[in-house]
């Protein structure tokens, strides 16, 4: 299979330039000036003009819901909405029925993906009290990492004991991904309001409940044991312009600690709650005006390392009730790459640093092969996206299972018009691969 993707603004490693891609069976082969292209014969030519080539983006935190909780997603959905949103690569998160804790469990989700993912996958091993002794098994040319609950018992998998937390930060030779809230602020936060508003606290509240006191403390913690421990850390989903302050430019070389922002944090605010509601309810929960606004800061300074989703589909009848009752979580990964390159135009981030934070920063910060990257000898993962294309989201452009967005009716500027995924054309012009299956990701 021989492609050439011509008359492309390719995105790449901090620089856009005018250029063509040239892919045989599954990877790029080169990448070269438009006037040096030669005459030879291509199976498949794409005319780029117009439109800008980037690396396959790659999540570092989905939410897919298989097994366990297909009701909602399932992998196969999940990753066609992937494709359609340009993303090539997923890592998928352990808290599914059941849990992702044991060696049998993950071997079990590694033929789910093999057998039904559109896109590349790897998944998540979850830390518990009791299954630390397992670390030492884990093949890391197989999985990202380690993750752990440090509050928010996300399916029953809260770690919070002191021993046990010392025993994963000292024990994990892999990257430990943490979730961050404090259970403690958080039961008592929703005590009182449960006292002064009701058993099923508005909306509204969301983010006094699971407040910037239970996110700082628990994120100062993790920092604390990563530093004593000499842990790699990568700290989930960060909310609040405090928190940042415990996170170091990554400037030169790659600090230990790092830290993502995903979309809901970096788009949403507390205003929306009046408009959006319960369609908005996520842990940790969307906070202040002030908070997004310093993480948009902070995608440009280093501090924030990774851009993610947070990918966590839910049915919308399972979003109804309020602060006790409503799920958390919404389904993000088919309008990442849109929204952040909304947030390009409206001067937040340069579409260059785009890529670095969900493309290039991934791969780094997880050793993922061969991805991540428009280079010669590298999986041919791309994505190409055109600008002044405008859409609306509308319910039968949503292809995640669960058939709603808290985008529902936005009109986006920017299109994923093409996604090649390990050279295969998944998505042509709206035009979908079904037969198309992504592979296993290797690490390290």
């Amino acid at each position: 299979m021989s492609l050439l993707i011509s008359n492309a603004i390719i995105v790449n490693e901090g620089k856009s330039f005018c250029g063509s891609l040239v892919i045989e069976n599954g990877f790029i082969t080169d990448i070269i000036d438009e006037k040096t292209i030669t005459q030879r014969h291509f199976e498949e030519v794409v005319d780029a003009s117009g439109c800008f080539v980037l690396p396959g983006l790659i999540d570092d935190h989905v939410h897919f819901r298989e097994p366990g909780l297909t009701n909602k997603a399932d992998i196969e959905s999940e990753s066609r909405a992937a494709a359609f949103g340009g993303v090539t690569s997923f890592f998928d998160m352990p808290n599914t029925v059941p849990q992702t804790t044991s060696l049998e469990t993950l071997n079990e989700k590694f033929a789910l993906g093999k057998e039904k993912s559109h896109v590349n996958y790897s998944f998540f091993f979850g830390a518990t009290n009791d299954n630390v002794e397992l670390f030492s098994q884990l093949d890391p040319h197989r999985i990202p990492g380690i993750k752990l609950f440090m509050g928010s018992s996300t399916g029953n998998m809260l770690v919070d004991r002191e021993e046990s937390l010392n025993r994963i930060f000292s024990t994990a030779t892999l990257p430990i991904m943490v979730h961050c809230e404090d259970t403690a602020t958080i039961n008592r936060n929703m005590a009182d309001a449960k006292t002064k508003y009701g058993d099923d606290p508005e909306i509204i509240h969301h983010p006094e409940i699971r407040s910037e006191e239970a996110c700082y403390a628990s994120t100062a913690l993790a920092v604390q044991l990563a530093k004593k421990y000499g842990a790699r850390l990568h700290v989930a989903h960060l909310t609040t312009a405090c928190e940042l302050s415990l996170f170091e430019s990554w400037k030169d070389s790659m600090p230990i600690i790092t830290a993502e922002a995903v979309i809901a944090h970096l788009y949403f605010s507390d205003k929306d709650y009046t408009t959006l509601g319960t369609k908005i309810k996520c842990n940790p929960a969307v906070k202040t005006e002030h908070d997004r606004d310093e993480l948009r800061k902070a995608l440009t300074d280093g501090r924030i390392s990774v851009v993610g989703t947070d990918h966590a589909p839910h049915l919308l009848s399972e979003k109804q009730g309020g602060c006790a009752n409503a799920a958390s979580g919404m389904p993000m990964v088919q309008f990442s790459l849109v929204t952040m390159l909304e947030l390009t135009d409206k001067g937040v981030l340069s579409i260059e640093r785009l890529v670095q934070l969900m493309c290039h920063n991934p791969a780094l910060l997880f050793e993922v092969n061969q991805r991540g990257f428009i280079r010669k000898g590298y999986k041919a993962d791309i994505v190409i996206v055109k600008p002044n294309s405008p859409w609306t989201v509308t319910e039968d452009i949503i292809q995640s299972k669960c058939k709603w967005s808290p985008l529902l009716g936005h009109t986006f500027n920017w299109k994923v018009i093409h996604t090649f995924c390990n050279s295969i054309h998944i998505l042509n012009n709206g035009v979908f691969d079904n037969s198309c299956l992504g592979e296993e990701i290797k690490f390290r």
